[in-house]
């Protein structure tokens, strides 16, 4: 039956492919499908911070495309966001067995179909249109009810005010990752990268008294405590001397022995491992678990121990017992790895390279090249305050089509893989299967997801894309009434080593173009809080697998209630009463967060371009595969480098240059 019909697919516990991830505790065995009624039940509850209710869920009734159906604006959105509900209970009955044996035909062809609607494929339809030409037929289809992928903007409204936050993807970051072609690509969208500095307020924090901070919980450290004055900062940063650290570490709840231990790690030259190289050094503490380190080689106090446990949380979702030594150090104590051969290669000067939705407004620039008539402007300024037109995405009359809350499903080559000439994309919408052809077929979407979505790919290609398991975070935002106690208080960045949330922060201070910051104490403002749940002593994967579970179980009012409770222990002290000033919340899930990135302590080394990712992304007749896993590393820059790689391969496949 033809119909005129004018994405990524979320797994949340894959089935393993291999012998070794079947090796896992009986916890990881439980289901994960959530009823889709009470899922929906859970997200539109009010709650005591409601907002804009969320009410583009998986109920919503939807027609098979045109852009129908668009109940409410997706930024703008409250509530359980990020992996909305609605957006992943069809790949998880496809995980579970389900079929669709009989979709209905469309009446349409595309010179190239793009699974997943992120960075990524939002970058692969842009390179194949600048190639193939302007007129070509491009179809993106993503699960989610908004476009971006982890490039999620948040939006909030006090009065006519309008904040903006990121949902996900925060900066553009790790500037020597970008190809040329992926410069090229944000200098043609109008991103100039050096305006960042000056519209980040890069005297905020001096100019306001604002320090960073840790808050000691008394759950954990028999007290709650907040600590100004971090002489580590909010990243191991710095060289304080001891007689800062000690005069910090006076205030903290910990033992005299835990204070002393950290003092003597951070201040006074120690060689740890000596006998041995540089090389040899590097080696053994790759193998050596950060938690091991300190308590084997430095010889830490428990309480000592604790206090760096969530340190890497923010960089890799796990703590201290599941990262190797070497990375434990390059985030905690740069220094101390420096004497060893070891000089860190992180930095954050390229933090301010911040729009204020965060990398959001790069797949918003994206999408307004690509659609006609979608939103006004032309400029990386007004695109910041633009409102969207999301009916305007999938009309019949544009070359380019995003068709959002359509999750596929199947994915093959029509015929022989080495000789088609076309492929066959069958995905879900509002209850209904449909079946579309292309040319080419582009799948940007999550490694894990591919083996299920393409089932006729080769087992050892299957096996190198269920490698990859990624990280669950959550990013949660309270929009707040003004943030006058955390100025009161001096704080402008916590860490909070034993508490629901590791990180609470205040948003970036970035304006731009008709965008204003929260400059004053007095304005309302949005505050940053990071969760990466995780269960110490179980390999870094099956910790990716049980904080997915507990990320997809937790309903909003949990999410609620610890982000009042913890503010209000934080932030009491300057005046900050949860039940008054908290104006909104939207929680950003993200089961599957971060990329997988290789771990000398977890994974094997492999021969040069026999890596899981690789063996992974190859081609497969006239489909090719873009994504940040596709690169094993969590960045924007990895995400639209295999975007391009994966369209010169669709060009290949269709005989052009």
């Amino acid at each position: 039956m033809n119909v005129e019909h004018d994405s990524e697919a979320e797994m949340s516990d894959i089935v393993p492919l291999s012998a070794e991830d079947t090796a896992v505790s009986p916890i990881l065995s439980r289901r994960l499908v959530l009823g889709g009624a009470g899922a929906l039940g859970l997200a539109l509850s009010a709650g005591p911070w409601s907002g804009a209710a969320s009410e583009l869920e998986g109920g919503t009734a939807l027609s098979a495309g045109g852009g129908a159906g668009v109940s409410s604006y997706p930024p703008a959105l409250t509530g359980l966001r990020g992996s909305d509900p609605g957006s992943y209970q069809v790949a998880h009955a496809l995980r579970d067995g389900a079929r669709w044996e009989d979709p209905e035909d469309i009446a349409e062809k595309y010179d190239l179909i793009i699974v997943g609607a992120g960075l990524s494929g939002l970058a692969a339809a842009y390179w194949f249109r600048k190639w193939h030409g302007p007129t070509s037929r491009i179809l993106l289809l993503d699960n989610h009810d908004d476009f971006g992928g982890h490039a999620r903007r948040n939006e909030f409204h006090a009065g006519k005010r309008m904040l903006l936050s990121f949902g996900g993807t925060m900066s553009i970051e790790m500037l020597d990752n970008y190809s040329a072609e992926s410069m090229g690509l944000l200098e043609e969208l109008g991103v100039d990268i050096s305006k960042f500095e000056r519209y980040f307020d890069q005297g905020f924090n001096d100019r306001n008294r604002l320090d960073t901070a840790v808050f000691f919980d008394k759950e954990t450290f028999g007290r709650d405590q907040l600590v100004v004055g971090d002489p580590g900062g909010p990243f191991g940063g710095g060289n304080a001397p001891p007689e800062a650290w000690r005069a910090y570490l006076a205030n903290t709840p910990l033992s005299r022995q835990a204070r002393a231990d950290i003092v003597r790690f951070r201040t006074q030259p120690v060689e740890y491992l000596p006998g041995l190289d540089a090389d040899e050094k590097r080696n053994k503490l790759g193998k050596m678990s950060f938690e091991a380190f300190l308590v084997d080689v430095v010889k830490m106090d428990e309480g000592a121990v604790a206090y760096y446990r969530k340190y890497s949380h923010l960089v890799r979702g796990v703590g201290a017992d599941a990262i190797d030594a070497v990375l434990g150090l390059w985030l905690t104590a740069p220094e101390v790895a420096a004497s060893m051969g070891m000089a860190s290669p992180y930095t954050d000067d390229s933090i301010i390279h911040h729009f204020p939705d965060g990398n959001a407004s790069i797949a918003r620039l994206l999408v307004r090249s690509l659609v006609p008539g979608v939103a006004p402007g032309g400029t990386m300024e007004d695109v910041v305050t633009a409102r969207f037109d999301y009916a305007a995405l999938d009309r019949p009359y544009n070359p380019v089509r995003l068709r959002l809350n359509s999750t596929v499903v199947h994915v093959r080559n029509v015929g022989v893989a080495s000789l088609a000439r076309e492929v066959e994309v069958t995905y879900v919408r509002a209850g209904r299967a449909y079946r579309v052809r292309g040319a080419a077929c582009v799948l940007a979407c999550w490694n894990m997801v591919i083996p299920y979505v393409c089932p006729d790919l080769p087992a050892e290609q299957k096996a190198g894309l269920a490698y990859n398991v990624k990280a669950p975070l959550v990013y949660a935002k309270a929009q707040i009434r003004n943030w006058r106690s955390l100025k009161s208080l001096g704080v402008g960045t916590l860490y909070c080593p034993g508490s629901y949330f590791s990180q609470v922060a205040l948003d970036f201070p970035v304006s731009m173009g008709d965008y204003h910051c929260a400059s004053e104490p007095a304005d309302p403002c949005v505050l940053h809080l990071v969760r990466t749940p995780c269960s110490p002593g179980l390999s870094i994967k099956d910790q990716y697998r049980v904080g997915r579970q507990e990320i997809l179980e937790t309903p909003l009012e949990t999410f609620q209630k610890e982000i009042g409770d913890q503010l209000d222990r934080i932030l009491g002290a300057g005046g900050f009463k949860a039940s008054r000033d908290i104006q909104a919340i939207t929680v950003n899930r993200w089961p599957h967060g971060y990329s997988y990135m290789y771990s000398p302590l977890w994974d094997p080394t492999w021969p040069q371009g026999q890596e899981p990712h690789v063996v992974g992304r190859q081609p497969f007749g006239r489909i090719a595969i873009a994504n940040a896993d596709s690169g094993a590393l969590a960045e924007s820059s990895t995400a639209l480098n295999q975007a391009h790689r994966a369209v010169r391969e669709v060009m290949a496949m269709l005989g052009k240059a």
